[in-house]
């Protein structure tokens, strides 16, 4: 069941995240605020609606049956929820409010533990878990994150809590143009980020295609178990990243490239602390840790283990670039960047998996995490060089 699960959200995540086109970066980076919210919530509407549809094909295609194919699709259902919640996680940020995010995470995280765990509990079906997971992240979404996203564009007068369908009163057919206009260009202008967001969702999950084809569904349940335990640690460090971004963008939208930088370079280090820190409790203690929560059977891979989280270690740098690039608004030049990425991972499985099972798929993370940083330092010295640039001359017209 636990590979079931983790083959559902290794599909998944990939077309999810393709449709997100990253909104809630792109929206809590616009200090100018030049899209209104609505605008945002209607692209993601379509968007996952499209996801949705996307996914069901892919099942078909496949051939997957029975449980697994449902499993699948209800996963697919509850990252719907999710991502539209992911939405509002952008305005919160934009608006400086990360207190309702935190909550928002802090409620979610227990109850979806409860959720899942009850569903499968009851019923011994991974199905009715991830039905349970679908029911927590949707009332989630409309009993806090909706209401707190009307609270905060109600005070700012932007725009009504009649959210869900846009600005209110925009009935007449000039202004319906106008909001499909605005939807369109923030489409084009996100898209490149969507493509990120394929490929960075992608190459982590590469490694979980190839254990399934070459050791079998209970071996990837293991796998993954022990990769999420790592990206765990990652999501703290995305969230603090996240709000990090918006200051960073607005460092960079004033052309002041000294506290960009100090910025910059504070929170690169508090990546480096964390994934440092995890690295070093996997090498003392990572089969305690593995027999603790999950069992012996998962402390037989204690390498395995330790170079998943030397991997993190360098995501944990690596998150922090990603959101310095996203602030100063760098999207298509990612494209390539993770492209590069997806690729060592294929081939570093290639090589790898057959040979080397469990720890090859754990070297190849390691692998395409390392070339992920490095890509994101040569974009940032970029960054950097043409902030820079911009500063001079504008004090050489002074």
């Amino acid at each position: 069941m636990v590979g079931q699960f983790a083959l559902g959200l290794a599909i998944t995540a990939p077309l999810i995240m393709f449709s997100n086109l990253e909104l809630r970066g792109v929206q809590a980076t616009d200090a100018i605020q030049r899209y209104r919210f609505g605008d945002y919530l209607v692209l993601r509407i379509i968007a996952t609606t499209l996801a949705l549809a996307a996914l069901v094909v892919v099942v078909l295609v496949v051939g997957y049956r029975g449980q697994t194919a449902l499993t699948i699709l209800v996963v697919g259902v509850a990252k719907a929820f999710e991502s539209v919640s992911d939405l509002f996680y952008g305005l919160f940020l934009q608006h400086e409010h990360v207190d309702y995010m935190a909550k928002s995470l802090l409620i979610k995280s227990p109850l979806s533990l409860g959720g899942l765990g009850l569903g499968v509990y009851l019923t011994n079906s991974v199905v009715a878990g991830a039905c349970g997971l679908a029911i927590v992240w949707a009332i989630l979404l409309f009993g806090y994150d909706v209401r707190n996203g009307a609270r905060i564009l109600k005070t700012t007068n932007r725009e009504s809590s009649g959210l869900m369908l846009g600005h209110a009163g925009s009935n007449t057919k000039p202004e319906a143009q106008g909001k499909m206009r605005r939807v369109r260009d923030l489409a084009w202008l996100a898209l490149p980020l969507g493509i990120v967001g394929l490929l960075v969702n992608l190459y982590p999950n590469i490694p979980r295609y190839f254990v399934e084809v070459y050791s079998g569904s209970s071996a990837l349940g293991i796998f993954a178990t022990m990769a999420y335990t790592v990206v765990a640690g990652i999501k703290l460090v995305d969230s603090l990243a996240q709000s990090v971004g918006p200051r960073l963008a607005g460092h960079h939208a004033a052309g002041n490239d000294a506290q960009f930088r100090v910025v910059m370079f504070k929170a690169v280090g508090i990546g480096l602390s964390f994934g440092a820190a995890g690295v070093l409790l996997v090498l003392l203690a990572g089969s305690e840790i593995l027999t603790l929560f999950y069992g012996k059977e998962y402390a037989e891979y204690p390498g395995v283990f330790l170079w998943l989280a030397i991997a993190g270690a360098i995501e944990c740098v690596a998150t922090f670039q990603y959101w310095t690039i996203t602030a100063a608004r760098r999207f298509v030049i990612q494209i390539p960047l993770y492209g590069l990425v997806a690729c060592t991972s294929v081939v570093a499985c290639i090589w790898l998996v057959p040979s080397a099972g469990l720890r090859g798929a754990a070297v190849a993370c390691v692998v395409a995490a390392a070339v992920r940083l490095c890509g994101g330092l040569a974009i940032i010295a970029q960054v950097l060089h043409t902030l820079r640039g911009r500063v001079n001359r504008q004090k050489g017209t002074k």
